[in-house]
């Protein structure tokens, strides 16, 4: 991404791209905690500020809250582009920010119930957590501000050169999530906080689908144990599919040469130009690290010689 294109386009280069995947991390990181929207409610929701359906109130505060903290996480792209590392990955008031902005507009119809007056969006837990269905108990609370200053300082030093980079960003969203810092909406704050690492670095926000979850939630229990090889993968994946699905064949010119899952569609899987390419039928060459790449201009060539040969 950064040696062929420049790197990560920010959120005004390219608004279409960001738009897109907004939508999809506010539906799917809500969903995994049971919101119920559906993707179509949320684009409405969150383009025209129209709430679509008979959901309860709820559910569309929670929407727009995810998507108003997103919004601002994705702002933060803008200074990764071509301009190497950032002093800060992250800050303790963005820590308390993002979850105020996640958390407020649902928590003025239906605050947590147990929640103390200082324990408002924003503010950390006064309360104990009960241990997680994993068997993991969350950091006692007077440990929790110590402990997230101990996070911070190891987040600012993830490093994306390092070979294992994959891992230790795993292991960090792990460690945010057994701290637990906030009465509620810890999972969600996770995520965006993961994704604000990741723009800064100059990689795209990795969406954990809905359809993930058992499997988002059963690496996380492996993580707890100290093996966070799975949630790692799972993360590399879901920044790979944003890159891939949303960032490159926006920003990737005709001609330009991108890695055939740029430029799969559902009708030409990355699979089937994989092979067309290995049998010479569609224009592609392979780079020094063995992959295919071709251009969407090839991919429509031999798009159409494929509808031609067949028989009518």
């Amino acid at each position: 991404m950064r040696g062929r294109l420049g790197g990560l386009p920010t959120p005004l280069e390219a608004a279409d791209i960001w738009r897109g995947i907004w939508y999809e991390e506010a539906h799917h990181s809500t969903a995994i905690e049971g919101n119920t929207l559906v993707l179509k409610q949320v684009e409405q929701l969150l383009a025209e500020g129209r709430a679509v359906g008979n959901k309860e109130l709820r559910e569309y505060l929670e929407v727009q809250g995810y998507g108003a903290a997103a919004e601002w996480v994705y702002r933060q792209a803008a200074g990764a582009r071509g301009g190497g590392r950032p002093a800060s990955l992250l800050t303790l008031a963005e820590v308390r920010r993002v979850h105020h902005m996640a958390m407020a507009p649902v928590w003025e119809v239906a605050p947590h119930p147990d929640a103390t007056g200082s324990e408002a969006p924003g503010s950390f837990r006064e309360h104990e957590i009960r241990p997680f269905p994993g068997g993991m108990v969350p950091v006692t609370w007077p440990l929790v501000p110590a402990e997230i200053e101990t996070w911070i300082g190891r987040v600012n030093l993830l490093d994306p050169e390092f070979p294992a980079f994959p891992e230790a960003l795993a292991e960090a969203h792990c460690r945010f999530e057994q701290i637990h810092p906030f009465l509620d909406g810890n999972g969600r704050t996770g995520r965006l906080l993961l994704n604000l690492v990741l723009v800064r670095l100059g990689y795209p926000p990795a969406i954990v689908y809905k359809r993930d979850r058992a499997s988002y939630l059963t690496a996380l229990r492996r993580a707890d144990s100290g093996d966070f090889g799975p949630l790692g993968e799972l993360l590399a994946r879901a920044i790979l599919d944003n890159l891939y699905r949303n960032v490159i064949p926006a920003v990737a010119g005709p001609a330009r040469l991108v890695p055939l899952a740029a430029l799969a569609t559902d009708d030409l899987g990355a699979s089937a130009l994989r092979v067309a390419a290995i049998r010479g039928r569609l224009r592609a060459v392979r780079d020094p690290d063995g992959r295919w790449l071709s251009s969407s201009s090839w991919v429509a060539e031999y798009g159409k010689d494929r509808y031609r040969r067949r028989p009518v």
